[in-house]
């Protein structure tokens, strides 16, 4: 089955998600949020979707860039319009969209009722805050970017949370990386895995991408998952 266009209505709007359904024959299975980078829904995070579903679960990527500029897809050579966009974005805002395709998910006939997220870089802060907030039944960050300027929020967070970080990041420097785990490491439910390679090193198609790291982190990501949802 190929991917199918989820519309989400919203108290100020509309948004369209990329919906795409395991090809098992209709059994029950959670639902997971594909959570994008600062590139909006591209090829990159249908495939993500894509590779969601083939493993058995209901995957969904919303367009965070709705109400900026609906649709867009961007790729590495449009870095300055995308951190435009990165920047221009209302991430509490995005919290709730995010919300309110949970509640489209939970409800379709084919989900268990179960809704976790996964997110990278923007969408790795993005699926932090889901998780924070109670509005995921688990979240999956990798390379979130900004996390440590929001450590904040983790004071009510209950929610299965596992942070993939890549120790040689530039976006999450040293620092940044030691003030996570300070802050979360110590927290029930909590996992972080370190990976030896830079940002967007799941990135499919890009000069970024590590396949051993990406694919060890993609195998913590499914156990992950399937535990708690």
């Amino acid at each position: 089955m190929s991917g199918e266009r989820l519309t989400v209505e919203v108290a100020d709007g509309c948004f369209d998600a990329y919906l795409r359904y395991p090809d098992d024959g209709g059994a029950a299975a959670p639902a997971v949020i594909v959570l994008q980078e600062i590139f909006g829904v591209n090829a990159f995070v249908r495939e993500t979707c894509d590779w969601f579903a083939a493993n058995g679960l209901i995957a969904a990527a919303p367009d965070l860039f709705w109400r900026q500029s609906p649709g867009i897809e961007l790729g590495e050579g449009d870095r300055e319009q995308a951190m435009a966009l990165m920047k221009g974005l209302d991430q509490d805002k995005a919290v709730v969209d995010c919300a309110a395709l949970r509640d489209r998910l939970a409800a379709l006939p084919r989900c268990s009722g179960r809704v976790g997220s996964s997110g990278y870089c923007l969408g790795g802060k993005i699926a932090y805050l889901l998780a924070a907030r109670g509005q995921v039944d688990a979240a999956v960050s990798y390379y979130g970017v900004g996390i440590q300027g929001a450590l904040d929020e983790a004071q009510g967070l209950d929610r299965p949370l596992l942070l993939h970080v890549a120790i040689e990041d530039a976006l999450c420097p040293p620092d940044a990386q030691a003030a996570i785990a300070a802050a979360l490491g110590a927290r029930p439910g909590v996992a972080i895995e370190e990976h030896p390679a830079g940002h967007a090193f799941a990135r499919t198609g890009s000069t970024a991408y590590v396949e051993t790291s990406a694919r060890a982190a993609h195998a913590r990501t499914l156990a992950f998952l399937a535990s708690h949802l």
